[in-house]
């Protein structure tokens, strides 16, 4: 059996989280947050020609040339944007280029309210066509509705409210980020693993938030790290999604779930991953309490938004710039 395991989400896409269907979804969804913080997961409702927008419009925007994609950059790499956390970075930042996109929703300025530096419109550059941004928004209204029922499904696994997945995380004031990352052919590593002296294209770490939906590259590369310190690979296959927990969520569900690490290996070909990085408005607290679980905080409660701002400082991509 492999370690990280594959599930069936029919039943929590169907709405069904009280049937008998579920229920055994969900005891999967629990021991796997619970035991690795991965599952691979089947059923989840997205089509196929959803999946292929996303590689798309990522394969268009990496394809322009440099001067448009720092267009798109944040004021650390563009001196005159009025953005500093959404749009480009490049490869010099952390070995990848990347491309975070928020909510679609939210127009230029953004939205005017505490925190607001993480709910900026995204500024991307004229080049890009109507087709582009109609299959940007396609995505990110898929992947930001499975995210919901995704975070449903593990708040009623441990006997929580689910309709806490709903008030906390409405749009356009959800933070929710889609990602686009190129990882470039290098000939030699970015980084070495300080663990097993690995080249890697991705050093390893644990994400900052709640939960990470992923579309990974064909090429394979992604590992997970158990809890013996091993490191498992996570074999690509068509249409199907990675889901990882993140340490929001642990913090959030008072190390009910687990934020493990994990990484990419370096390859010689040039790789595409897309991750949604599913997460609430920047005011939901973070205790148990909020998803109505009944067990105290592990630590003390903290805003979203406050969180995510010192979490993001782990990662070179943000931390001269938050």
């Amino acid at each position: 059996m492999s370690l990280v395991p594959t599930v069936d989400l029919t039943p929590v896409i169907r709405g069904t989280l009280d049937s008998h269907d579920a229920e055994r979804t969900l005891s999967q969804i629990r021991e796997a947050c619970a035991d690795i913080g991965f599952l691979v997961v089947v059923g989840h409702g997205i089509p196929s020609a959803v999946l292929a927008a996303g590689r798309r419009a990522a394969n268009e925007f990496f394809a322009l040339k440099e001067a448009d994609k720092l267009a798109a950059s944040p004021r650390q790499w563009n001196p005159s944007s009025t953005n500093v956390y959404r749009g480009y970075f490049p490869s010099s930042a952390d070995g990848k280029e990347g491309l975070d996109l928020g909510d679609p929703q939210i127009h230029p300025p953004g939205l005017d309210i505490d925190d607001a530096h993480l709910l900026e419109s995204n500024r991307m550059p004229e080049c890009l066509g109507p087709k582009w941004h109609e299959d940007v928004e396609l995505y990110f209204d898929a992947f930001f509705k499975l995210g919901g029922d995704i975070v449903r499904a593990m708040i009623a696994s441990l006997g929580g409210d689910p309709a806490r997945a709903t008030r906390g995380f409405a749009r356009p004031r959800s933070t929710s980020t889609l990602r686009f990352n190129y990882y470039p052919a290098f000939t030699s590593p970015h980084t070495r693993s300080k663990s097993d002296d690995e080249g890697l294209c991705c050093e390893e770490h644990a994400d900052s938030g709640l939960i990470t939906i992923l579309q990974q590259c064909d090429r394979g590369g992604l590992q997970v790290r158990d809890q013996n310190g091993r490191w498992h690979s996570i074999a690509p296959a068509a249409d199907a999604l990675v889901i990882n927990t993140g340490r929001a969520l642990q913090f959030a569900f008072g190390d009910a779930f687990r934020a493990t690490e994990h990484r990419v290996l370096h390859s010689l070909e040039p790789r595409l991953s897309i991750p949604f990085f599913f997460e609430p408005t920047p005011e939901l607290i973070l205790e148990p309490a909020s998803f109505g679980l009944d067990w105290p905080s592990a630590q003390k409660p903290v805003a979203y938004g406050e969180f995510l701002q010192d979490s993001l400082m782990q990662f070179p991509e943000y931390n001269r710039a938050l």
